[in-house]
């Protein structure tokens, strides 16, 4: 089988390389032609583990091609995929304006049947509106076409996407005809025959399942970050309340770190749309306004804590800071709690030495010289008040705390994702503070 996926971020150039790998031949379109050059060289416009490999096994062996024109590809594949960005607007609805472009284009070129499957994350009733552009499309021109529009939106997390994908929880198709079932049920074979299930259901109810997903993650990161609050304020430590309450099957332990808050692209945006389609419907998301204003007030807890440390008398001082991805095995700053956290350090008047393994381009890109960039850890701390652990990069976990003490000024150490023993620290003659816990 043959497969177009237009948009080449994290969701198509995933999923068109990994449909490679299984012997599907692939072409990645992008309107980007900078982006398309660089793939063709082997250069991928994302940090994400394991897929640079696999786009230059598969280029190799001519299952993966790269394009800038879905019109010259559209006769070529049986399958075109769209999966294009769809950020948030300044009232938080999600930006479409991509997806009706690839589906007037699908409709302006398209030559014989076609599935399209909608892969971006979108509202419900979007892709029933992408085959209403079709139709139009075609009728404008005086073609009887059958196509056929599905919704298959993905579950992969960014750092671990390409083994999410190979090896999926579930795979959620939403179809409309028998022949669109059974050609997803065919392109999907290689996982399923290994026991991943796919999941059939309506078109509404699969657009619905992602928005529905996500939004419950966000919403039990806020709940924990919520209570760590608490327990910092009674005297209980959240990683001992996390443990009791994950080892209740109905709840389990997955998404209950106290940490920063949450970042990324989706979840921000995911919260955001699924509040406003509420509003759209007469339907109050109270939980998921919660969830975000607890969240955007967790992306400064550790300068809230920095400053009661000092008693509100930060301005001058020297601050370390650990990771700005806004989670370890990725480049994505996108609602990063680090850039919030910078930004009301430097308008407090620190100075701001960072360091992260892989984000530090984008973070020099938008702050250029009003920050230090460490080349280290350890260049990172030297000369320090405090040190700041934003992102729990593998490369922060075990460092030297004796040389760590030794090269910074002060003394205090903020932990953001609970990755410290306290108690080491405090016997080696520093000041720590986590998220919730004493």
């Amino acid at each position: 089988m043959k497969a177009i996926f237009v948009g080449t971020g994290y969701v198509g150039l995933v999923s068109g390389t990994c449909f490679s790998e299984v012997g599907v031949e692939v072409c990645c379109v992008d309107i980007d032609r900078h982006k398309i050059d660089r793939l063709h060289r082997g250069e991928i416009p994302i940090y994400e583990p394991g897929l640079t490999e696999l786009v230059i096994k598969n280029s190799r062996l001519g299952r993966l091609r790269f394009a800038t024109s879905l019109k010259d590809e559209l006769p070529k594949a049986e399958v075109i995929f769209c999966a294009p960005g769809t950020p948030s607007m300044n009232d938080g609805s999600a930006d479409l304006r991509a997806v009706w472009g690839i589906a007037q284009e699908i409709g302006q070129y398209m030559t014989d049947y076609k599935l399209v499957v909608i892969k971006s994350t979108v509202p419900v009733g979007t892709v029933l509106q992408v085959k209403k552009i079709i139709a139009e499309g075609l009728q404008k021109r005086g073609a009887d076409i059958p196509f056929d529009v599905a919704s298959n939106p993905e579950f992969l997390k960014e750092g671990a996407a390409v083994n999410d994908f190979m090896q999926p929880d579930r795979i959620v198709v939403g179809v409309e005809s028998q022949k669109a079932r059974a050609w997803m049920e065919e392109l999907y074979k290689p996982f399923t025959t290994k026991g991943h299930p796919i999941m059939f259901m309506d078109i509404a109810s699969a657009e619905m399942t992602k928005y529905a997903s996500n939004a419950m993650l966000a919403t039990r990161i806020s709940f924990i970050n919520e209570i760590a609050r608490l327990c910092e304020e009674v005297g209980a430590d959240i990683h001992q309340v996390r443990k009791g309450m994950g080892s209740d099957p109905r709840i389990g332990p997955s998404f209950l770190n106290a940490g920063t808050g949450y970042g990324g692209f989706c979840f921000p945006k995911d919260v955001k749309a699924l509040i406003y389609s509420g509003t759209g419907h007469s339907v109050a998301m109270r939980i998921l306004q919660a969830t975000e204003e607890v969240n955007n007030r967790q992306k400064l807890v550790l300068y809230d804590k920095l400053r009661k440390y000092y008693g509100g008398a930060i301005q001058g001082k020297t601050v370390a800071l650990w990771g700005l991805a806004f989670k370890p095995e990725t480049d994505d700053l996108r609602e990063a709690p680090s850039l919030a956290i910078i930004k009301a350090l430097l308008d407090a008047g620190v100075n701001l030495r960072v360091f992260d393994p892989v984000a530090m381009p984008g973070v020099e890109a938008m702050f250029r010289d009003t920050l230090s960039y460490g080349t280290d850890i350890y260049h990172t701390v030297t000369g320090a008040d405090a040190l700041l652990l934003v992102t729990e990069w593998k490369a922060f976990i075990h460092p030297d705390w004796k040389e760590v003490k030794r090269l910074m000024k002060g003394i205090l150490v903020l932990d953001g994702r609970n990755i410290y023993e306290g108690n080491r620290l405090r016997e080696l003659g520093m000041d720590y503070f986590g998220i919730g816990r004493q």
